[in-house]
């Protein structure tokens, strides 16, 4: 027989939404718990680009003293070689916010300082090693969720079940909510190649034709994204993991001396990249968000920010409700009518990034290869520069922390 619990608000998934929601939520007296399938955060090749906008969520909550002191590395210019020409794509230090630069922290890091921060309040619950596998339904309505753990399978009920587990949403598919698919171009073969203390390069992103990479440097070490054609993995395989790498330290002989690091095709690992949204976020007593609502393609690094801005925005618009009662299913749109047009307007810029960049290099016929005219106009006027790092990290739409908060 399955052990049941119940609470107001349910939210499926520990990734940067859910703990974010989490958090905010708990900080709201909310009695809410968050179900994280695995035992613990510590994932490979998981978003780890903290972007300001985030930084000022963190900043507003009181948390920012503690969330930087954890390690990081700090970007501020976006540079890149496209066929031999050098690129200037966005430049943070001409932002006025308090934190004018990109944080590289591992995901794990982020999400594990949450859930400790988020101790102090009784009110929220995260259950690890706790995976949703079904929707408990009332009627027409989602009333929780069916959830397997290390000790049998618990029934929670939930006035409010909001997905956040990703764009592979197992919550969305039983929904059976209806997604938009907009395609992407390109996979990613993420993988991690050794650093010497010495060692140091401003450029992230090299193109050249039939071949696009991005190296970000991680202090240790250099973490590295190989851009292949959608689908195109068997073909780069069947060529041999020698003629991969040799293709990465021609294009980056900064790599060079750490590139045996990457033994075997275990240490490459392949990203899916998917653009989509879904065209209603909800059902009553249901909400999805972060990817479970639009997935992002990689571009920008900008999918656990835009994550984080929707767990800010349906905070601010539920937690007093949550408090109070049960949503509304207008109270529900109410976050899909503020986060729609971000993510659509964010959307559009991957496809027209994907277009005029990506697709263009891993076309190996497309001579001569030049910069598009729009990075050849930002690269020739700087304070161009300020308006592509304004979208890059506050974003379309920026979220600030209205949330209430308990006994405040």
């Amino acid at each position: 027989m399955a052990q049941s619990m119940k609470v107001r608000c349910c939210i499926v998934g520990g990734g940067p939404a859910g703990m974010v929601l989490g958090y905010l939520l708990g900080r709201a007296g909310v009695d809410v718990v968050v179900l994280e399938k695995h035992a613990d955060f510590f994932r490979d090749f998981r978003g780890d680009t903290v972007h300001p906008s985030t930084m000022e969520v963190m900043d507003e909550l009181g948390l920012i003293d503690g969330f930087l002191k954890l390690p990081h590395q700090r970007l501020q210019k976006l540079e890149g070689d496209f066929a031999g020409t050098r690129v200037h794509v966005a430049d943070l230090g001409r932002l006025k916010t308090k934190y004018p630069y990109i944080a590289f922290m591992p995901q794990w890091d982020f999400l594990n300082f949450l859930r400790d921060a988020g101790k102090r309040f009784p009110s929220l619950k995260v259950m690890m090693s706790t995976e949703a596998v079904d929707l408990i339904r009332d009627g027409g309505r989602i009333a929780g969720v069916r959830a397997r753990t290390p000790d049998g399978t618990i029934d929670i009920a939930a006035d409010l079940t909001i997905a956040c587990d990703g764009r592979h949403s197992t919550v969305r598919e039983r929904a059976g909510l209806q997604v938009e698919d907009i395609g992407a171009p390109m996979d990613v073969l993420w993988f991690r190649a050794g650093k010497a203390a010495n060692e140091t390069e401003k450029l992230f992103a090299r193109v050249e034709p039939g071949k696009m990479m991005v190296t970000f440097d991680r202090g240790e070490y250099w973490q590295c994204a190989f851009v292949i054609p959608k689908g195109g993995y068997d073909k780069v395989k069947a060529r041999g993991l020698p003629a991969l790498l040799e293709d990465i330290v021609r294009m980056a002989p900064v790599l060079k001396s750490g590139i045996g690091d990457v033994k075997s095709w275990d240490d490459v690992k392949l990203l899916t990249v998917a653009i989509n949204r879904l065209k209603k976020w909800s059902l009553p007593g249901l909400l999805c968000i972060g990817d479970a609502a639009h997935a992002m393609s990689p571009m920008g690094g900008v999918g656990v920010n835009l994550a984080v801005q929707d767990a800010v925005a349906a905070a601010n618009l539920l937690a007093a409700k949550l408090v109070q009662g049960v949503p509304s299913a207008a109270d529900l749109d109410a976050v899909q009518a503020r986060r729609e047009f971000p993510v659509k307007v964010t959307q559009r810029m991957q496809v027209v990034g994907q277009d005029k960049i990506i697709s263009l290099a891993l076309n190996p016929g497309a001579q001569p290869l030049r910069p598009p005219l729009p990075l050849r106009v930002v690269t020739a006027i700087p304070w161009l520069q300020g308006i592509t790092a304004r979208f890059l990290a506050l974003g379309v739409r920026p979220e600030h922390v209205h949330s209430p908060a308990a006994g405040g």
